[in-house]
């Protein structure tokens, strides 16, 4: 048992002196065993035992645990070990000290939780753990310490509830258990029991429920503090009973209501904060403005409503904070503002005030109101982002010497900035940008010697700015952006102000170049932006010399010559730069392989520029470059004969990289299948107009963050990688103008993010697959321009969020009419140059927001809906080439915005509208219909009265239907008798086996074709095949002819050759193309034909400039019958054309009729079968006659003419 004398207590204390480290040089020459306790640093020893009763070791800058051997301290009362370093738990031993009256512990590392054994200390008053790393909840066993007055274990990490039983603790007057994560709520009966509490913080934790209303009984209550923590519910009404409350803090919570006016009874109230509660709403309670005791109010951030009282400052003598922004408080503020004469910091920003800002008038008869710049105690003014208007008082600043801050900025102010600013001599920070305010930065400005922050930009000033800046010899922060009224070079004196930190005159018009020395005196500088101005000449080479740089922006200038080699050591010696922001000028040269060692930066963007040579393959050194863009230079990736994307290789050691752009540069290669090796923070990239060649990798699929992927405009071939599916997070696809085939994957519907898919003007063939319509992000999509085929599938039309579609220039049908009624937000819809037929629906006129539709070009049949006149938005509308019918609808004169009108080369009749937009339309949007009637501008015949329409529409009608009939049985008394005289015709001309007999006596070569065709140039092609080449050329007597050049790299060439050589060798008919001489030789094959100038019959069935009337279309069917006839007949030998379609039909100059190309004829000698015949080209005639015996009768021929008849004058592609 240990002895308890004086001894021991000088043992416990050598014991905890060996345990305690850090600068204790006082303890160690003090503290020793050879002088009295009792006179040791921070001992104090009773009069009576002379036992050890108070150790006080505060701020000593101790470090080390606290020993068990101070629990054998028996006499102590008082132990403050309180801001130093002791770490560790809490010795047990500690629950002996019986007789302590004071523990204070706080602002050290102690950790573990609160000990319970506390309890055990009975006597003590004061019990302060503030500031440590106690963990745990708080022990219910602190109620047996029923004298306890101060508990203060804030700015821990305490979680739970709070015990109910220490609102039990009569005694308490402090309770801080702030700034822990204490949860629950607060018991409705917590100041039941505490007569004396004066202090109560519990803000900062996790507290929930409603603030009870018998707070009001803690009627002694001084400090209250609940703000930042998750409380709900109304403020009660009997706050107000707290009549000794000097502080009260409620923000931060999830409150609601309003604001009782039971506040307005705390009559000593100095602090009111309820702030940052969008819940409270309401207007300010006017008793606010009644408690004359208030220094400060926060009403800031809730959803208060209504105006200022007049009189609000009437009884706010000691008013010294008012701040109110960010409410939806409105009207003029109050001209009594300036009664609160202890004012010293308003802000009544983020409001919708409204009116002027009340004008300084000084006069001494007393009748005219003071106003805000009369309150000549005021350190801070801030009133922006209000509406307020009016000018500036031009002596604003005459009563306000102790002006620090003047926020005025995002207001409508108006006017000049008074001269007299300048006499706010203690003015620190000024903003005032964001307004309307005109005139020239005055020069007065520059006696503000004290300003730090100067804002002036995004106003209406003009001029130049003031040589008198460069006073400003402690401006940190220079912002004049956004006025292009500001004009003039920028003053040598701003590159003079040492203390600058961030320099912004971007958005101006400041020409000029910049200074050589201008980062000389700039040694702190971080920001310098001066981008979107015309600024010319060349980069400084000084600018390295601003060594704290971190952001450089010379955007959207003139500047002209190279990097200089000078600057980049500065960026090397600029360690801190993170952002190089050059595009937009005219810069030239490489780019410098030591850029990369900016190692810091993030941003580098050089785009749009006359950069040229390889990109540096050192980017990868850039370890924290997030942004790279060289878009639009003259860049190669390596040496001229050196296509390797290197550079692509190193920037995959760039892990935070989220943009690649590299579009508009001739790179040219091919995309290496390291694209995936790219950081997986990757979200841009960029390689439009790159001449890339070859295949997309399969490995672009790992780069799995990827929200744009643009390759546009390159020479891309092969297939749509299936590994695009895995890119869950597209959002938008650009892989239009290359040269990408097969199919459209279904596994693209898997990009269930996709906003924007671009796969137009590519040789994509096959459907579109009916999942799309399942991307309901879609928002456009353009397949225009490729080969796809089958029926546009209906899903699509439930896509209802979808902005733009684009099927055009395809091969695409319809199974049903097309029905748009769900595409609500569709602003473009094209699918010209289809295969559509039908009726246009009704629906199409619910699209409100439609701008542009193009139904061109198809096969599409009815009336114009007259409910296009829904239409509002409309401003194209393209229906030509098309089999509509009936009249044009007067209702469209109805859309106003309709600048682009054409239903040209229909069968539209009637009277077009004259009023609206038509009268702006000219003659082409209506040409080539049956029977319009307009004025005569339209190039139309008038319209008559309706007794002379009536015999005109007989007229019509009788032409209509009439001519085609007469054509038809011409056609047919025409054929029969050739029939009949063919049927007599003998057949005995026999077949030779000379291949070139077909041929004149005039033989050709090779050498000479090329000459007809200046070397088979490619501006001579007149077209190609399966085959090969067509090209027109001009022979040595002057001849025009068209040449076949035969491909033989193609599997069937030769054969092919033999064919059309074998099968028109003794063909001369006026109606089937003539073979003038052939070429042939081991690797070059080709006839020479008979020039047709007009083309072939596709042109004029499917071109907008090219038109064949009736009796035309009947002509030419009668030649190509004929030509049938003739193949089926004229030879011993029946010839089966098994490709009869419009491209094989050419027309020459007189417009008459030769079938051509026999490359893919069958030759039926006697007694065989036709076999193979339709599969080999397109499906296409074959002669009734040759069909099996069964059907062998005039009853088929008279059907096989009508289909070919229908199809002519129906525009089909294939007949």
């Amino acid at each position: 048992m240990t002895v308890r004398n004086l001894n021991s207590d000088q043992f416990a204390l050598l014991e905890f002196k060996d345990r305690i480290g850090g600068p204790q040089i006082v303890l160690a020459d003090n503290w020793t065993a050879s002088t009295s306790v009792c006179n040791w640093i921070g001992v104090s020893c009773g009069i009576l035992h002379k036992r050890v009763i108070a150790l006080n070791l505060t701020s000593m800058n101790l470090r080390g645990t606290i020993p068990p051997h101070l629990g054998n301290l028996s006499f102590l009362l008082s132990l403050d070990l309180s801001s130093n370093h002791f770490y560790g738990h809490l010795p047990k031993e500690l629950g002996q000290l019986h007789r302590l009256r004071i523990l204070q512990l706080s602002y050290n590392r102690l950790n573990g939780e609160i000990p319970s054994w506390l309890g055990n200390l009975q006597r003590v008053r004061r019990l302060q753990m503030k500031n440590n790393y106690f963990t745990g909840t708080i022990p219910e066993t602190l109620v047996s310490i029923s004298n306890l007055e101060i508990l203060n274990l804030g700015l821990n990490q305490l979680s739970g509830q709070v015990p109910s039983s220490i609102f039990n603790i009569s005694s308490l007057k402090i309770i801080i258990l702030s700034s822990n994560s204490l949860s629950g709520s607060l018991p409705n009966d917590m100041c039941q029991h505490l007569p004396k509490l004066e202090v109560l913080y519990l803000h900062s934790n996790e507290l929930s429920g409603n603030i009870p209303s018998s707070m009001g009984k803690c009627s002694n209550l001084k400090n209250l503090s609940l703000s930042l923590n998750q409380l709900t519910g109304i403020i009660p009404r009997s706050i107000g009973n707290l009549t000794q409350l000097r502080e009260l803090y409620l923000g931060f919570n999830n409150l609601e209501g309003q604001i009782p006016e039971e506040i307005g009874n705390l009559h000593g109230l100095e602090l009111l904060n309820i702030q940052a509660i969008k819940g409270v709403t309401g207007q300010i309670p006017n008793s606010i403005f009644n408690i004359s005791s208030l220094k400060t109010i926060v009403l800031s951030n809730n959803s208060l409503l209504g105006s200022l009282p007049n009189d609000m400052c009437q009884h706010l003598p000691k008013l010294e904070v008012l701040y109110l922004h960010s409410n939806e408080l409105s009207g003029n503020i109050p001209s009594s503002m300036g009664k609160c004469s202890n004012l010293n910091n308003l802000s009544l920003s983020l409001n919708q005030l409204t009116g002027i800002i009340p004008r300084t008038i000084k006069g001494v008869t007393g009748q005219i109101p003071n106003s805000i710049f009369n309150i000549s105690s005021l350190k801070t003014i801030v009133l922006s982002n209000n509406s307020l208007l009016g000018s500036l008082p031009n002596d604003m600043c005459q009563h306000l010497p102790k002006l620090e801050v003047l926020y005025l900025h995002s207001n409508e102010l108006s006017g000049n900035i008074p001269s007299s600013m300048g006499k706010c001599s203690n003015l620190k920070n000024l903003s005032l940008s964001l307004n309307q305010l005109t005139g020239i930065i005055p020069r007065s400005i520059g006696n503000l010697t004290q300003l730090r922050e100067l804002y002036l930009g995004f106003n209406n000033l003009e001029g130049q700015i003031p040589e008198e800046i460069g006073n400003l010899l402690g401006l940190e922060l220079l912002n004049i952006e956004a006025i292009k009224g500001v004009t003039g070079q920028i003053p040598t004196s701003v590159s003079n102000i040492s203390s600058s930190k961030t320099i912004d005159l971007s958005s101006n018009s400041l020409p000029g170049s910049l200074p050589n020395d201008m980062c000389q005196h700039l040694p702190k500088l971080e920001g310098l932006y001066l981008q979107s101005n015309e600024l010319s000449g060349n980069i400084s080479s000084s600018m390295g010399k601003c060594s704290n740089l971190n952001n450089l922006s010379l955007s959207l200038n003139q500047l002209t010559g190279i990097i200089p080699r000078s600057n980049l050591p500065p960026i090397t010696n600029a360690p801190k730069l993170e952002i190089l922001a050059l595009w937009g000028n005219k810069l030239r040269g490489n780019i410098p392989n030591s850029i990369s060692n900016a190692s810091m930066l993030k941003i580098l963007d050089l785009e749009d520029n006359l950069f040229s040579g390889p990109i540096p393959k050192t980017l990868g050194n850039l370890r924290h470059l997030e942004w790279f863009q060289i878009m639009n230079n003259n860049l190669i990736t390596g040496s001229a004969t050196d296509h390797e994307w290197s550079f692509l290789s190193s920037l995959t050691n760039c892990k935070n990289l989220k943009t690649i752009g590299v579009s508009g540069n001739p790179l040219s290669g091919v995309l290496p299948t390291y694209i995936g090796n790219l950081s997986k923070s990757l979200q841009y990239f960029y390689a439009s107009n790159c001449e890339l060649q070859g295949i997309i990798p399969m490995e672009i699929g790992n780069i799995t963050n990827l929200l744009l992927l643009q390759l546009r405009h390159n020479k891309l071939s092969g297939f749509i990688p299936a590994s695009i599916g895995g890119l869950r997070n597209l959002q938008a696809l650009d892989l239009s103008s290359n040269k990408l085939g097969g199919h459209i994957l279904e596994s693209l519907c898997d990009l269930e993010r996709l906003y924007e898919m671009y796969l137009g003007l590519n040789k994509l063939h096959g459907s579109i697959p009916s999942c799309l319509g399942n991307i309901t992000s879609l928002g456009y999509l353009y397949l225009n321009s490729n080969k796809l085929s089958s029926t546009i599938p209906s899903t699509l039309w439930n896509l209802k969020d979808i902005l733009e579609i684009d099927l055009s220039s395809n091969h695409l049908q319809n199974s049903h009419a097309i029905d748009v009624g769900n595409l609500r937000s569709l602003l473009k819809l094209n699918l010209s140059r289809n295969l559509l037929s039908g009726d246009i629906l009704s629906s199409f006129g619910g699209l409100q927001t439609l701008v542009s539709l193009d139904l061109s070009n198809n096969i599409l049949h009815g009336y114009i809906p007259k409910s296009f006149d829904g239409l509002i938005s409309l401003e194209f509308l393209d229906l030509c080439n098309n089999n509509l019918s009936g009249v044009i609808p007067k209702s469209l004169e109805k859309l106003l915005y309709l600048k682009y009108f054409n239903v040209s080369f229909n069968r539209l009749e009637g009277e077009i509208p004259s009023k609206g937009c038509f009268s702006n339309f000219s003659s082409t949007s209506f040409m080539k219909n049956y029977a319009l009637c307009g004025p005569p501008r339209l190039l139309v015949p008038p319209c008559k009265n309706d007794i002379h329409k009536n015999s005109q529409m007989i007229i019509l009608h009788a032409f209509r239907y009439g001519l085609p009939t007469i054509g038809i049985v011409v056609v047919l008394i025409v054929l029969t008798i050739m029939y009949r005289r063919c049927r007599r015709r003998s057949t005995s001309l026999p077949i030779k086996d000379d291949l070139l007999s077909l041929i004149t006596p005039r033989r050709i070569s090779h050498a000479e074709l090329s000459r007809a065709t200046n070397g088979f140039e490619e501006s001579n092609m007149l077209g190609s095949g399966s085959f090969g080449y067509v090209y027109k050329g001009r022979l040595s007597d002057g001849m025009e002819v068209a040449i076949k050049v035969f491909n033989l790299q193609t599997e069937g060439a030769f054969s092919s050759f033999d064919i059309e050589c074998d099968a028109m060798r003794n063909i001369v008919h006026r109606n089937i193309v003539k073979v003038i001489t052939c070429c042939s030789s081991v690797d070059f094959k080709a006839l020479v034909l008979a020039y047709m100038s007009n083309g072939n019959l596709e042109k004029w069935l499917h071109s907008e400039n090219c038109f064949l009337d009736i009796i035309q279309r009947v002509d030419i069917m009668i030649d190509v019958a004929v030509a049938i006839e003739h193949l089926h007949n004229g030879h011993p030998t029946p010839i089966i054309h098994c490709d009869i379609k419009p491209s094989n039909i050419l027309l020459d100059e007189d417009m008459v009729a030769h079938v051509g190309d026999c490359g893919v004829a069958k030759l039926l000698g006697e007694g065989e079968v036709m076999k193979q015949t339709m599969t080999l080209a397109t499906i296409g005639y074959i002669a009734p006659a040759e069909l099996p015996e069964e059907r062998k009768d005039m009853k088929d021929v008279v059907v096989e003419l009508k289909k070919i008849k229908q199809r002519l004058l129906n525009n089909i592609q294939h007949f």
